[in-house]
């Protein structure tokens, strides 16, 4: 199903950045903006988001009133309000992508009539760029069909794949929380030239393109990292003595660490949902 085939109207409900990212990627991939509505409470953001895009911006009401698609993007912990609110308009045969962490579609079915089509996703930040990462999970009754709007929703700022959503707290660990990594690698390697004498303008160009260009080479060229990593490192050079540092400090198993830490912290969050 194309973006701008797709049947309906969509309502995006939570016009915080991530809502925004939404709203402007399916703008930008042909979604026609009077097949889109923003449920948004807050006056002064309601206009700025009026004038930017010219969609119609409502209360979530009226917004799950008139939408056949509803994108619940709002924090967890307001999961429970905003479902709530709008339960009593919702109706069999509506379909709601929740962008919550942590929130199940269980949870969610348990508070909306029967018959209400549920689907999970996982998110990240670069969408902002249009190269975010999304995984999607259908709840207990979900069709095809709808599983592949909410798939067409998510492709308008990235890529998506379709999961069991048994492993969604797997997926927010390594991709959900994945960009803090990545960023946090960043600004190791940023601090790391400072400290070798590198101006830090010079030193930040130097990190940021090389990890661009090395994730470019990942995608581009379907080589194993192994691979690609083992063709960086000569016998007895330079970079086999920094990665023999990075196995000596267990860099490796500390991710394994990390990343598990990560995946138990969104099962503990999605049972206090």
């Amino acid at each position: 199903m194309s973006s701008s085939q797709s049947a309906g109207r969509t309502a995006i409900i939570g016009a915080g950045v991530m809502g925004e990212t939404l709203l402007s990627g399916l703008v930008r991939s042909g979604r026609r903006v009077d097949a889109l509505l923003v449920g948004e409470k807050r006056h002064e953001r309601a206009t700025e988001l009026e004038e930017r895009y010219g969609v119609a911006v409502v209360s979530n009401l009226d917004a799950a009133t008139r939408a056949d698609t509803v994108a619940l993007v709002v924090k967890p912990q307001d999961m429970g309000e905003v479902l709530a609110e709008i339960a009593p308009v919702l109706r069999p045969g509506q379909l709601l992508v929740s962008l919550a962490a942590g929130i199940t579609t269980a949870f969610i079915e348990s508070h909306v009539p029967d018959g209400v089509a549920v689907v999970r996703v996982m998110p990240n930040t670069p969408a902002l760029v249009d190269e975010g990462m999304a995984a999607v999970s259908p709840g207990s009754h979900c069709s095809e069909a709808q599983l592949a709007e909410a798939e067409s929703l998510m492709a308008s700022v990235g890529r998506v794949v379709r999961i069991p959503e048994r492993q969604q707290d797997a997926v927010t660990a390594i991709s959900g929380s994945g960009p803090a990594y990545i960023f946090f690698v960043v600004e190791s390697m940023i601090e790391a030239g400072v400290h070798l004498g590198l101006p830090r303008s010079t030193a930040s160009e130097l990190v940021i393109q090389t990890l661009v260009g090395s994730g470019k080479m990942l995608q581009e060229t379907g080589t194993h990292p192994t691979v690609l990593r083992e063709q960086v490192t000569s016998p007895g050079g330079t970079t086999a003595s920094a990665l023999r540092e990075l196995e000596v400090h267990k860099v490796r198993a500390a991710f394994l660490a990390a990343m598990e830490a990560a995946r138990d912290r969104s099962r503990q969050l999605a049972e206090g949902s």
